[in-house]
């Protein structure tokens, strides 16, 4: 099966990319390339010129998935706010503001879930983690405030792994409760640790 007409070889990337993490999602890490093939419309010897192996593309589909996390915080980065903190207020409303697409965000959820049993996929994301927490590190609030800010936010956004939902106006309270702590200074002494 050759090059669609029509499609660029970034378009079969992402066709592929998107199989792939559909067959994962519905089989498992352990899927073959020949059930992504199949559902990407390419052949087996189409989706090897773009990805050399199984392993190649596992890892570049959880590369695509973190990528997508880092855009979600730069699209709410809000070009006004010159305050310390504005990196990790954006890295808040990136993981409460709701999902245009609720279910497909939930499956992006499983499917790096599933991707994050594979060392090298989770020594990845490890070292992703390591890169935000050293700009969020840099972001000019203090280490607490940065961890009880950041801690609350990574655990609504995984809620959805243990069956709740993190939808109701509550949550949307909390969003805007952290935001409003990286705000204001003068609440920072008042946290049960005090400054030290």
């Amino acid at each position: 099966m050759g090059r669609t007409v029509g499609r660029s070889a970034e378009d079969t990337r992402r066709l592929l990319l998107d199989a792939a993490g559909e067959v994962i999602r519905n089989r498992g890490v352990h899927a073959s390339l020949d059930d992504v093939a199949r559902l990407a419309g390419v052949s087996k010897g189409g989706l090897i010129y773009h990805f050399a192996s199984k392993d190649e593309l596992l890892l570049e589909l959880a590369r695509d998935l973190l990528q997508s996390f880092r855009s979600d915080i730069v699209s709410q980065l809000d070009p006004d706010d010159t305050m310390p903190g504005r990196l990790t207020r954006a890295y808040v409303r990136a993981l409460f503001t709701p999902a245009e697409d609720e279910a497909a965000a939930r499956k992006a959820l499983a499917l790096i879930t599933q991707l994050m049993t594979i060392p090298a996929v989770a020594e990845l994301a490890r070292l992703d983690a390591e890169e935000l927490r050293r700009e969020l590190d840099a972001d000019g609030l203090p280490t607490d405030v940065l961890v009880l800010v950041t801690a609350a936010a990574d655990g609504v956004d995984s809620a959805p792994l243990w069956g709740a939902s993190a939808d109701g106006p509550e949550y949307r309270r909390l969003g805007d409760r952290l935001i409003e702590l990286t705000r204001r200074p003068e609440l920072w002494n008042g946290l049960p640790w005090g400054e030290g």
